[in-house]
């Protein structure tokens, strides 16, 4: 059962970038935003679409999976948190490894780093930076009975197909009502990570997909 989580809308994202500026804030990535925006049709439409970490939950997050040094740390309520600096050696297996490609690498740092869902804030019952500042809710933080008294008629959906591989998440998407999950993610041409092929990396669409990677998908350098 979902707690309080982010909820992404995308038909009420009008990308004006404000989930991105307040992601700079965030202490642990001072100056940096974590959150990816895309413009999936750009120049042709106004679509946009914002990219959190979705701190997959099945049974592990593909990042913490794969992570040699065990620099990924999954807290009790199920966030994702960015890479230990301590520990983390600038490998990039979790940026092979997530279907999101959420996961960023500072090269000069050789450090990953990623959305932990502003934990320094959510951990204290504040919404994350991003949810806080997003005018039209495409982010929305809270219950999802919070949602749906809010917006009747909408269902969410944690799960997504990538292949043949079906990952769940602790992020959810906002569907509509009659919406089948899992949602369709498309199918990713990433590396094998450690010996074994990145999820969805069979060369087959997903249900009711044309066979491109939907938005926000596959490694970002």
């Amino acid at each position: 059962m979902l707690g309080r989580t982010i909820f992404i809308d995308p038909g009420r994202c009008i990308g004006c970038q404000a989930c991105v500026s307040a992601c700079r804030e965030c202490d642990s990535h001072r100056g940096k935003s974590m959150i990816h925006l895309d413009y999936p049709d750009e120049g042709h439409t106004v679509a946009s679409l914002p990219t959190v970490c979705m701190h997959c939950e099945d049974p592990v997050a593909p990042c913490a999976e794969v992570c040699p040094a065990e620099a990924i740390l999954i807290t009790a309520d199920g966030v994702v948190q960015e890479a230990d600096p301590t520990r983390c050696i600038g490998c990039a297996n979790c940026v092979n490894a997530c279907p999101f490609g959420v996961p960023k690498i500072d090269l000069e740092a050789k450090l990953q780093m990623k959305c932990n869902l502003c934990y320094d804030r959510t951990s204290y019952g504040l919404a994350p930076m991003c949810a806080t500042v997003c005018p039209t809710g495409a982010l929305f933080y809270g219950t999802v009975e919070e949602l749906q008294a809010e917006r009747p008629g909408v269902d969410v959906s944690t799960l997504f197909a990538f292949g043949d591989t079906v990952v769940s998440t602790g992020v959810a998407m906002v569907v509509p009502g009659e919406r089948q999950t899992p949602v369709p993610g498309g199918t990713l041409n990433l590396i094998e990570v450690n010996g074994r092929p990145a999820p969805g990396n069979d060369g087959r669409p997903a249900p009711g997909n044309d066979g491109r990677p939907a938005p926000g998908n596959g490694a970002r350098a």
